[in-house]
């Protein structure tokens, strides 16, 4: 590049410029070169880089020998000796732009930038990155903080909508209770009425007979027409099967005192504040309550239940909400070994084998209680808990789900059959209201057990009386009274 080539190519450009050779001779400068050193461009021209600033003569030839022999630019910084004494700290950008030769050293081509000006722009170009920074983690805050209202709203919502179906679970439950108590209360008095007079029927019965007797023995023979009506009657019968009717009056009207006692005791309206309460009584009622899902069904035989109670003391606690407990987690079981049963006897139904080998293996519920001291303490106000075992043999759960199986509205049933808020509104009453502990063990093919621990609260003081329903439901009156 000849020095008028440069002069046209660096006369348009506004940042300082100088063409020079490999040995410091200075061949041409713009205008911006001249105003920054306080020069002519004439006078620069032919002057030798060395005698304009402070390095010594070997530093400045180094530098330019450097950026002849590389092909990118190559930094450096250069003190300029202005014409008032003062010196002036540039930084200096240098590349190669003629090759040397062995007839013409080389020429390369230096821009030059002011220390304070490149200080200025560095510190307004750090300026800019601070503030786009500051901006940047400001919206990064706002974002962070739209994802935690987000998170906070749908997780209010989602409170709000298991609060809504927990009270709609809770009056349906109470709805239920006062209804079961209700109708146990109308059946109890006419079946108190029967059972109390089935004693004086009994009597009276055994009075005619004995009457009837008597009459043969004293008229052994007696007319045609009385004969004749005996035979059709067939009197011998009756008399032997009278005493069977009566038996089996007995046993139904116990059973359906039984049955109304089960009821009073599952909805056990009379004790919805905490009082000490035999466990197993809210068990066996709810069992009550289930068995027409535990009797043989088209399409499986009966659940079986084996229990194996301990010898436990009462507890202290909620005892409808206790129920309700028993009630979902029996409920659950039930569904599973229907499910299990049937997927087994559809997927299996040409399989002879395998079907006598599940016929063999019915569907089983294992209750079982005990009383145990705790490995850890769930509250400081009782030394010791009671444990509550419910197993089944069904399916079993997969472990991908096991973990969400006490979330609120979470089911694996289909749409219509479950709220998914059974299992979680039992957690909530075993964890929080009761200060005790429920565990999901399950594996899949292998069944489900979920252990219930309640602590018995011993520091709640003496017995709370049981009110004894059994005394109203026993009766001799032989007037039905309402």
């Amino acid at each position: 590049m000849s020095p008028d080539q440069f002069l046209e190519f660096a006369r348009v450009l506004p940042e300082p410029f100088l063409l020079i050779t490999g040995l410091g001779e200075i061949l041409a400068s713009n205008r911006p070169t001249a105003s920054l050193i306080g020069c002519k461009s004439k006078e620069i021209q032919g002057k030798n880089l060395c005698n304009l600033v402070t390095e010594t003569s070997e530093k400045v030839i180094s530098y330019l020998q450097a950026c002849s022999r590389s092909r990118q630019m190559v930094l450096g910084c250069l003190n300029f000796i202005l014409p008032d004494g003062e010196t002036l700290i540039c930084r200096v950008e240098g590349a190669v732009v003629q090759p040397s030769s062995p007839t013409s050293p080389a020429v390369n081509i230096l821009r030059l930038e002011s220390r304070a000006a490149a200080t200025t722009e560095f510190l307004l170009l750090n300026q800019k990155i601070n503030e786009l920074t500051k901006e940047i983690h400001q919206r990064q805050e706002v974002q962070a903080e739209i994802v935690r209202k987000n998170q906070e709203l749908q997780s209010a919502i989602q409170q709000l909508k298991a609060t809504q179906i927990q009270l709609i679970q809770s009056e349906k439950m109470s709805s239920l209770g006062q209804l079961v108590a209700g109708i146990a209360h109308e059946i109890n008095n006419p079946v108190n009425f029967i059972h109390g007079n089935l004693v004086y029927t009994e009597e009276y019965i055994q009075t005619i007979l004995e009457l009837l007797q008597l009459y043969q023995e004293e008229y052994p023979d007696t007319s045609d027409k009385i004969k004749s009506k005996i035979e059709k009657l067939d009197l011998n019968f009756i008399l032997e099967d009278v005493s069977n009717i009566l038996q089996s009056m007995r046993v139904g009207t116990h059973r359906i005192r039984e049955i109304v006692l089960s009821l009073r005791n599952f909805s056990r309206l009379d004790e919805a504040e905490l009082k000490k309460v035999d466990i197993h009584e809210g068990i066996e009622s709810t069992l009550v309550i289930l068995q027409h899902r535990l009797n043989a069904q088209r399409n499986r035989p009966a659940i079986q239940v084996i229990k194996d109670y301990s010898n436990l003391p009462s507890i202290q606690c909620y005892p409808s909400q206790l129920n309700q407990v028993f009630m979902n987690i029996l409920v659950n079981a039930i569904d599973a070994l229907e499910k299990s049963f049937t997927l087994s006897h559809s997927s299996l139904k040409n399989n002879h084998k395998d079907r006598e080998k599940i016929t063999k293996e019915n569907p089983t519920i294992w209750i079982s209680t005990k009383q145990a001291n705790p490995n850890y303490a769930i509250k400081d106000n009782f030394n010791s808990h009671i444990t509550i075992s419910i197993k089944d043999n069904g399916s079993g759960i997969p472990q991908q789900i096991r973990q969400n199986v006490f979330d609120p509205f979470f089911t694996t049933k289909p749409v219509g059959e479950g709220t998914g808020l059974g299992l979680s509104i039992s957690y909530q009453i075993i964890k929080k209201t009761h200060g005790g502990q429920l565990h999901c063990i399950s594996a899949e093919g292998q069944g489900t057990e979920f252990i219930i621990e309640l602590p018995i609260h011993e520091k709640f003081g003496g017995h709370l009386g049981k009110f004894n329903w059994e005394n109203m439901l026993v009766s001799r009156s032989r007037f039905y009274s309402t």
